[in-house]
């Protein structure tokens, strides 16, 4: 199975360096992306928003033979609905990692601080304690040396959707700052943050309990969490 791995903000291909290994011990093809604007701090990021992020994963969609798994971490959620909305019948499965799809014109964060056409990874006290279990201050240090600049557009950007056949790609939570409770009790109670997934016809939940970042915090129960979901397509590798 091809799966393709679309990171979160400030963060490139590497990010899923101790992942990629058990996928591809599995027998997978793994396709860890660098998206625009992210290949370096000295990129220009000028123009780049989040219909450029949602086509460059639609290239990577079109150039394989069979239908992927797509993995989207925080804001890569967000792309890879965007990418099922453009190619419902070429996506396996979504498999969302502390993220969720992105409904019409909601937006990934429009609050994050941004300097020019960059906004950079803030400081740690601008995140919830939530965000920040277990990624101790070794982590944390390592992070913050690779983080690369988002481009504002993907941040701020409004998504726009366009194929209800996106309902039925079949779709894996995993869910880490949440429990999974949490997020039905959500969609049982209407919670407009939850909207997008409430209509999705096939979804299911894995709870993998840390911080926003389980690549970092605990890429061993990450990446059999995958593998699990992918195992469930029925598709064989």
């Amino acid at each position: 199975m091809d799966i393709i791995l679309v990171p979160g903000f400030w963060l490139d291909a590497s990010s899923w360096e101790e992942v990629v290994p058990a996928l591809e011990a599995a027998g997978h093809r793994a396709h860890p992306l660098t998206l625009p604007g992210l290949e370096s701090v000295e990129t220009s990021r000028a123009g780049i928003g989040l219909r450029t992020h949602i086509n460059a994963v639609v290239a990577e969609v079109d150039a394989l033979d069979g239908k992927p798994v797509l993995v989207g971490h925080s804001g890569g959620g967000a792309i890879i609905h965007g990418v099922i909305d453009a190619r419902p019948d070429r996506v396996e499965r979504a498999i969302y990692v502390d993220s969720g799809p992105l409904g019409e014109g909601g937006v990934i964060n429009d609050e994050l601080q941004a300097d020019g056409d960059d906004v950079p990874l803030p400081p740690w006290e601008g995140f919830e304690e939530a965000d920040l279990v277990d990624l101790d201050d070794s982590l944390r240090a390592k992070f913050r040396a690779r983080a690369i600049p988002e481009p504002r557009g993907v941040a701020f950007d409004q998504q726009h959707l366009h194929d209800e056949r996106r309902y039925d790609v079949p779709a894996t939570i995993i869910a880490c700052e949440f429990p999974s409770k949490l997020l039905q009790e959500w969609i049982a109670a209407g919670h407009p943050f939850v909207a997008e997934l409430a209509r999705m016809r096939d979804v299911e939940y894995v709870d993998l309990p840390t911080g926003h970042w389980p690549q970092f915090t605990k890429p061993a129960e990450l990446a059999r969490a995958i593998l699990a979901a992918v195992d469930r397509t029925g598709q064989p590798g």
